[in-house]
C-alpha cells in the first residue's frame, strides 16, 4: 500500500500524506500510541482527558487512541478503579462523550483501547490461558475455564459497542506487550490442550473470536485496529510465519489497520530506553507490511519528524505511532507541518516521568514537558505585572524557568558561568546512549531566542550584578561533593565531570567511587566502544539477541559480544552500601545499564570501606578484607551538594530570592524536579 504524498512543497510529504481506513479519512500518518497516564483511574480524569487528547489533537494528530480501558471490572485488576478504568455499561460510557467531543471539535479522531491484564495482574495473578506465573506479578494466575473464555469474547464485545456509543471512532484490540490475548498466542504462556491451545491456529483462535464479535458489534465502519505483537522478545514466543499468518485472519476477520508492538513487559531486550537506536525496529513492520492489504503501524523510538519521514518514504509502514513524542510536545505535527521542525520539543527517551511513574502507579508526565497530563491545573497565560528577573544558571532547571517567565511577558536575563548551555544535561548528552538530551539542549536555545531571553554565557554573576532585578532566580546547580578519604587530593583522583568532558586523559585502569547514576554513566562511557559504531542499529540487534531473520520463536537468538573495540580500560564501580551497585536506578531502564556494564567486564563492588588513594592506588576494604586496586585514576561520583553561595549576599541586600533546581535540593539531583520546579517558578512570579 503506497502512500500518496501531499504536494512536493511539503517538508514532509510522507508524513503529513492523508489516508483513507474504514469509513474515515486520517489527516495524516500519524498515530499517537496508547499510554496509560493514571488520568483513566481519577474520578475527575474525563475532564482532564478531554484537555489532554483535545491539546493533541488541536496539535494535528491523525489517529489517537487511548491508554487501556478494562473490558470487565476485572481486567485491570486495580477494582478501586474500576468504575473509571473499565468499560462496562452505559453510565460508564456516558461518561467518555466530553473526550471525544473534544477531540473531534478539533478536528481529529479517536479510538479507546480494550485491555485484559490477563496475568499481569499484580494484585491477585489475575486469569491466563494457563496458570504460570508472571515473573511481573507476585501471584498465581487461575486458568481460564471454556465457559469464562466465552465470557471474556462477550465483554470485549460489549465494551467495543459501548465505545462507539460514546462516540469513539472505533476500537483498538490489545494484542501484544504479553497481555491476556498475547498469552494465548505464545506457547510460553499458553500450554493447553484443549481447543484454544496446543497448534498455532487454536493458540490464535481467542485473538481472532474476540475481533470477529468486536467487528459485529461495532458494525462495518468504524475503526477497528489490532495492536499486534511482531516480536514477543521472550524464550518460546511466537515464530514469524505465526505472527504472520494471524495478522492474515485479522485482515480477514475485519480489522481496519494493524498497530504494531515490539517485545513484552518482561522481556529482557530494551525497546524504548534512550539507548536503542531510532526507529530500531520499523524493518520488522516493513516485513509484514509486504504480507497485509491493510495498513500497518510501526513504532518504537520514533521521535523526530525526519525519522518518521525516512520510515514512511522507504515503505517500512503506512503510519508512525508517536506516544510519548507527544507527551514531550502536543504540537510536534504541527511544527513539523509549518516547517518548524527545530522547535519541537523532543522526547529523549529517558523514561523518567511516563514509564517509571507508571509502573509505579503514578500520574504520568514527561522530564521535558511537566504540564503533560497536567494541562488542567496547569494555567499559563501573561503575568499580571511584567517584571525584571535574573535568572542565575542555564542547567535544566534555569532554562525552563527563563523561557516560562519570558513566555509570560517578563523581562529576563539569563545568567551562566560557562560558555555552554546545560549544566548536568550538558555532561548526559556525551555519555553514549544519551545523545539525545542534546535535543533538549536545542529545544531551549531557541525557545531562548524566540522568548527574548537575556543570555549571558561565560558570565559568572556576582550579587552586585542583580541588585537592580525585581526576583533573582538562584538556578547555580551542584558541586561535586569531596569525600572525606585519605589522599583525595592525589593526582589520581579527577571529578566526575572532567571525566566526562575528558576521558580521554584517563588511564587504561580506572576506579569510580559512587554507583549511582552518574557513576553509572562514567562506567558506560569510559567501558564503551572506542570509535562510534558504523551501524548502530545492526550493532544493538546483535548485542542484545534480537533475530533480524526472524528464524527463533520469540525473535530471540544468543547475544553476540558488543561490537566495535570497547575502550580498553579496566574499570571498577565501587559503593559504601552494601549489596550490588545499581538497585537504586530507575525501574525501566536500571536492569539494562546493568546488564550493558556486566557484559562489558565491569567489576561492581558494594559494601565498599574507602582507605585511601596514593601512588600504588585505590586502598579500600571489601568484606573485612583490605586490598588495593593498582588504579591508574580515582573518578568522584559520590554525590553532590547544592552551589548557593550567592544566596547570603542576596539574602543580606534584601534581594527577592528564590532557589530551584540542584541549588534547591542536591541530595538526589532530579531533571523532572528540577524543570518542573523552574516551570512553576516562573509561573508564581
Amino acid at each position: 500500500m503506497s502512500p500518496t504524498p501531499p504536494p512536493a512543497a511539503s517538508p514532509y510529504p510522507h508524513l503529513l500524506a492523508p489516508l483513507a481506513v474504514g469509513g474515515l479519512t486520517l489527516r495524516n500518518r500519524v498515530l499517537m500510541g496508547s499510554m496509560h497516564t493514571g488520568l483513566e483511574d481519577r474520578p475527575d480524569g474525563f475532564e482532564r482527558l478531554a484537555t489532554f487528547y483535545a491539546e493533541r489533537a488541536r496539535g494535528g494528530v491523525g489517529l489517537i487512541v487511548t491508554g487501556g480501558y478494562g473490558v470487565n471490572a476485572h481486567a485491570l485488576g486495580q477494582p478501586e478503579h474500576a468504575e473509571t478504568a473499565t468499560l462496562c455499561n452505559a453510565t460508564q460510557a456516558a461518561r467518555h462523550r466530553v473526550v471525544t467531543d473534544a477531540v473531534h471539535h478539533e478536528g481529529g479522531h479517536i479510538v479507546l483501547q480494550l485491555l485484559h491484564l490477563g496475568r499481569y495482574d499484580h494484585a491477585s495473578g489475575g486469569v491466563a490461558p494457563s496458570a504460570l506465573r508472571s515473573p511481573l506479578s507476585p501471584h498465581l494466575p487461575h486458568a481460564l475455564s471454556e465457559a469464562e473464555i466465552h465470557g471474556l469474547i462477550a465483554d470485549y464485545a460489549r465494551a467495543a459497542r459501548l465505545a462507539c456509543s460514546a462516540g469513539y471512532d472505533g476500537v483498538e484490540v490489545m494484542g501484544c506487550e504479553g497481555y491476556l490475548i498475547n498469552q494465548f498466542l505464545a506457547p510460553q504462556t499458553n500450554q493447553r490442550s484443549d481447543a484454544w491451545g496446543g497448534h498455532a491456529p487454536a493458540r490464535q483462535r481467542f485473538a481472532l473470536e474476540i475481533v470477529q464479535r468486536v467487528r459485529e458489534a461495532i458494525g462495518a465502519d468504524a475503526l477497528l485496529l489490532f495492536r499486534l505483537s511482531l516480536l514477543d522478545l521472550v524464550p518460546d514466543g511466537s515464530r514469524w510465519d505465526e505472527v504472520v499468518a494471524l495478522a492474515r485472519a485479522l485482515q480477514a476477520a475485519g480489522v481496519s489497520l494493524l498497530n504494531t508492538g515490539i517485545g513484552w513487559h518482561e522481556a529482557r531486550v530494551p525497546t524504548l530506553a534512550t539507548l536503542v537506536p531510532p526507529a530500531a525496529f520499523s524493518w520488522a513492520a516493513a516485513r509484514l507490511r509486504t504480507a497485509v492489504d491493510i495498513p500497518v503501524v510501526a513504532g518504537n523510538r520514533i521521535n523526530t519528524p525526519e525519522v518518521a519521514e525516512a520510515l514512511l518514504a522507504r515503505g517500512d509502514a503506512d503510519l508512525v505511532a508517536l506516544a510519548r513524542p507527544l507527551l514531550a510536545d502536543p504540537d510536534f505535527i504541527r511544527k513539523a507541518a509549518t516547517g518548524r521542525a527545530e522547535d519541537i520539543n523532543t522526547c529523549i527517551a529517558c523514561n523518567q516521568a511516563c514509564l517509571d511513574a507508571a509502573f509505579e502507579q503514578q500520574g504520568v508526565s514527561c522530564l521535558v514537558n511537566p504540564r503533560a497530563c497536567r494541562e488542567t491545573d496547569w494555567p499559563t497565560g501573561p503575568a499580571a505585572t511584567p517584571r525584571r528577573v535574573a535568572v542565575v544558571g542555564a542547567g535544566p532547571s534555569g532554562l525552563a524557568c527563563a523561557v516560562q517567565a519570558a513566555e509570560r511577558g517578563h523581562a529576563v536575563t539569563l545568567f551562566e558561568a560557562q560558555a555552554t548551555l546545560g549544566g548536568q544535561f550538558d555532561l548526559a548528552r556525551r555519555i553514549p546512549g544519551k545523545e539525545e538530551f542534546g535535543q533538549t539542549l536545542r529545544y531551549f536555545r531557541q525557545r531562548l531566542a524566540q522568548t527574548g531571553v537575556v543570555l549571558r554565557l561565560g558570565q559568572r554573576a556576582r550579587a552586585d550584578d542583580l541588585l537592580g532585578f525585581d526576583h533573582v532566580v538562584l538556578a547555580t546547580g551542584v558541586r561535586a561533593r569531596q569525600p572525606d578519604i585519605p589522599g583525595v587530593q592525589h593526582a589520581k583522583v579527577v571529578g566526575y565531570a572532567d571525566a566526562i568532558r575528558q576521558p580521554q586523559t584517563l588511564g587504561r585502569r580506572v576506579a569510580l567511587i559512587g554507583a549511582g547514576g552518574i557513576g553509572f554513566d562514567v562506567a558506560e562511557l569510559l567501558s564503551g566502544p572506542a570509535e562510534p559504531l558504523a551501524d548502530a542499529q545492526q550493532a544493538f540487534l546483535a548485542e542484545w539477541g534480537v533475530d533480524r531473520d526472524l528464524q527463533t520463536r520469540g525473535g530471540l537468538k544468543p547475544p553476540a559480544a558488543a561490537s566495535g573495540p570497547l575502550a580498553a580500560r579496566q574499570v571498577w564501580l565501587l559503593q559504601r552500601r552494601p549489596g550490588k551497585p545499581g538497585r537504586g536506578l530507575a525501574r525501566t531502564t536500571g536492569w539494562i545499564r546493568r546488564s550493558v556494564l556486566d557484559r562489558r567486564g565491569v567489576r561492581m563492588l558494594g559494601g565498599v570501606e574507602y582507605l585511601g588513594v596514593d601512588d600504588n592506588g585505590l586502598h579500600l576494604r571489601v568484606e573485612g578484607s583490605p586490598r588495593c586496586l593498582a588504579v591508574d585514576h580515582v573518578v568522584l561520583c559520590a554525590g553532590q551538594e547544592s552551589e548557593r553561595a550567592l544566596l547570603a549576599p542576596l539574602q543580606a541586600r534584601s534581594v527577592p530570592v528564590s532557589l530551584i533546581g540542584g541549588a534547591d535540593q542536591a541530595a538526589e539531583v532530579d531533571a523532572c524536579c528540577a524543570i518542573e520546579q523552574g516551570m512553576r517558578l516562573a509561573l508564581a512570579l
